[in-house]
């Protein structure tokens, strides 16, 4: 019995040889026995869900997953929410390490390679037990970390997109002699100005034609390159890898100040160029990992650094008090994080499975050029868990666990570089941050159980967590262009707690599968961009407050395996969300998602070939925050098919996927750009094909 249960530990470990789930549905034990593993509500998808699903974005290819959004900011820049939290409410891990930009940005993506993702876990509500601070919300967890097994294999895949006409080409080479093996992989793409269902917008109260209904300057491109080697034993393994995320992209340019009414920049002379304004991030990472295991017990660790470059490039126009800037860096940020993870676990009994841990993450932040958003910061946190897993039978088991952490940081005082009138009119400097040097103390913990009477497995899980206050949100003093307001941080703010209570109600039959996923969680202290009515700089007000907040919710799936090769399934999730005190109380939150559903028809043909119909509708969204505006309902129509063909030692694989077929005009509430009456992409067509040997 202590064997089997080491060889389990050991599969969820490496996470090399796991069969990893593409889009059908899982039914039997198999399925059972997945759900067993933890109360939390998880969902785990493999390379071949993001490929048939894609659309664009990481984060857009993931939306179909009830409970999670992507809140987009033009075609090619995305950020993943889980159950409407998202930014620095969800920890993104890439192989077990947290994924550390600028994430506090809302014009920005994940500086991620979606091409290089094995498999893909998303773990909604609080993993501040394994994480710390940043997942109070959930996690998303990517890996990239699957062994090769022959001396040498390889992917190819070329890629495109219809509505902004990208293209691209992404290789894997590995191979495996023995103990050591390698891994390569190069990832390039580019594409052009998207179009939208609309010949014109309006930005305070100006109205701005589009050229053929194209969004101006949204183009851009990405280059991506990463390199692993490592060795392996049957006790031991040890791989390191660097990777690099380069990308450029324009800023529509209307939304970057109504002053480039008056550029001499020819925006609409072609869809490709990339004008000012544009932004730039470069996102490297050195990263090791080893694993050791032996009788009864597992060790990881893990040490990282990542250097996040990220600029904003714009016309040198005056804006108030601000005179003419000598050049076009608006902002640079420099942010530098040094990370390191100790982990094990140990097999007290044939019942309880003890797992502990220690980490430490530094940051180091520097900002540069003439346009002041964040101040320079540094941030040390440290953390330490406790978690037992006690296994009653084979129906039933209990998990709990504690987490202390401590955070502190130091944020540097900024003064501008030009004289704004004080109260009595005397040109003065005016300081827009002041120096701030802030300790974070937390206890966390969780306790759940999960059981499987029969074809049921009900799992429950109640918990604590936490998150530290960013530096943003203490000392952001500045305009944020891109989503069109202006921010204010405050210094006292507390850290965010959180009280949540989570449950799963799954039923697995042979022909039918349901899942029900409540969650309810209280936050006494939910740190948020309140909307005022004031403008600063012609730009709407936003400060940085706190309130409590309660929220509730659920996501729903159910699965009917009418044929074997015919399958229909209809998904869903709401989310409600009230704010209990503060000058917005009865209020929800800004952004907050509406009610959304979605009906599936999935037809598979012999030899690894489906085609899906799909339809996605979201509700009216009404539950606003003053001045906020409600956003009405919309449905889209979708299609994809794919098919892989065996050409003796080479498998080709061709998918296809027609998004808003209609090519309705619709808003999605969590856009920025919504607020300026810019509506989602039309009539889209994604063609990927791919060549594995």
């Amino acid at each position: 019995m202590i064997a089997s249960i080491l060889a389990a530990v050991m599969l969820l470990q490496l996470q090399d040889t796991v069969q990893v789930l593409g889009p059908a549905t899982i039914y039997g034990e198999s399925k059972r026995q997945e759900l067993m593993h933890l109360s939390l509500g998880s969902v785990e998808v493999g390379r071949n869900y993001i490929e048939n699903n894609f659309s664009g974005t990481l984060a857009q290819s993931l939306s179909s997953i009830p409970g999670v959004q992507a809140r987009a900011i033009g075609s090619g820049q995305s950020k993943p929410a889980i159950r409407g939290l998202g930014f620095n409410r969800i920890a993104v891990a890439v192989d077990g390490i947290k994924h550390e930009g600028q994430q506090w940005g809302d014009d920005h993506g994940l500086e991620i390679d979606q091409f290089a993702v094995d498999r893909v876990e998303v773990v909604k509500g609080p993993g501040a037990l394994m994480y710390g601070s940043d997942a109070i919300g959930g996690v998303l967890g990517i890996y990239t970390n699957y062994l090769p097994i022959k001396a040498f294999e390889g992917r190819v895949k070329l890629f495109g997109r219809s509505n902004n006409l990208s293209g691209g080409l992404s290789a894997r080479l590995q191979g495996r002699r023995e103990h050591f093996y390698w891994k390569l992989h190069l990832t390039g793409s580019d594409y052009a100005d998207y179009k939208v269902p609309t010949d014109e917008i309006e930005y305070y109260s100006y109205r701005i034609p589009l050229k053929d209904g194209t969004l101006r300057n949204t183009a851009g491109l990405e280059r991506d390159a990463s390199l692993t080697l490592g060795y392996v034993s049957p006790s031991f393994r040890n791989d390191f890898k660097v990777s690099e995320t380069w990308s450029k992209s324009g800023f529509f340019a209307n939304a970057h100040g109504l002053e480039v009414r008056l550029s001499e920049i020819d925006y609409d002379a072609s869809r490709r160029d990339i004008d000012l304004p544009w932004q730039s991030v470069s996102h490297l990472t050195l990263h090791n990992h080893s694993h050791l295991h032996g009788e009864g017990f597992t060790l990881d660790g893990d040490v990282a650094w990542q250097l996040n470059h990220r600029q904003e490039r714009s016309e040198p126009v005056s804006h108030g008090y601000m005179p003419t800037p000598p050049d076009d860096l608006e902002r640079d940020f420099r942010k530098h994080t040094l990370t390191g993870k100790l982990g094990g676990k140990i097999i007290l009994s044939e019942k309880n499975l003890l797992q502990t841990g220690l980490d430490a993450e530094f940051q180091h932040n520097r900002r540069g050029g003439w346009g002041f958003i964040i101040p320079d910061f540094e941030t040390l946190s440290t953390g330490l868990y406790l978690t037992d897993r006690h296994t009653v039978s084979e129906k039933l088991n209990f998990n709990a666990g504690l987490r202390y952490d401590h955070v502190y940081t130091d944020i540097h005082g900024y003064t501008d570089w030009f004289t704004t009138p004080d109260e009595d009119g005397t040109p003065a400097y005016k300081q827009r941050s002041g120096d701030i040097s802030r300790h974070f103390d937390s206890f966390t913990w969780s306790a759940g159980l999960a059981w499987s009477p029969g074809r049921w497995v009900l799992k429950a899980n109640l918990g604590k967590s936490f998150r530290v206050p960013i530096p943003k949100e203490l000392g952001a003093d500045g305009v944020n262009y891109h989503i069109f307001r202006y921010e204010k941080g405050s210094a006292e703010l507390k850290p965010e707690q959180s009280y949540q209570a989570d449950a799963s109600i799954n039923w697995i039959g042979k022909k039918l599968s349901f899942r029900l996923d409540p969650y309810l969680n209280l936050f006494p202290n939910y740190i948020y961009l309140n909307p005022g009515s004031n403008y600063y700089e012609g730009l709407q007000m936003y400060n940085y407050t706190q309130a409590e907040v309660f929220r509730s919710g659920f996501e729903a799936q159910l699965t009917w395996k009418v044929l074997s090769c015919l399958e229909l399934e209809a998904k869903g999730e709401y989310l409600y969300a009230r704010q209990l005190s503060g000058a917005k109380k009865g209020y929800g939150l800004p952004f907050s998602p509406p009610w959304k559903a979605g009906f599936d028809a999935r037809y598979t043909f012999p030899g690894d070939g489906f085609v899906l119909m799909d339809v996605r509708i979201a509700g009216r969204q009404d539950e606003i925050v003053p001045p906020e505006k409600p956003t009405e309902g919309w449905y889209t129509l979708n299609f994809s098919a794919g098919k892989s063909f065996s050409l003796g030692p080479v498998v080709l694989k061709a998918a296809v996927q027609l998004e808003n077929l209609l090519n309705r005009r619709y808003y999605d509430h969590t856009s920025y750009y919504r607020l300026i009456g810019v509506p989602e992409p039309g009539r889209n067509a994604s063609l990927m094909l791919g060549l594995e040997f």
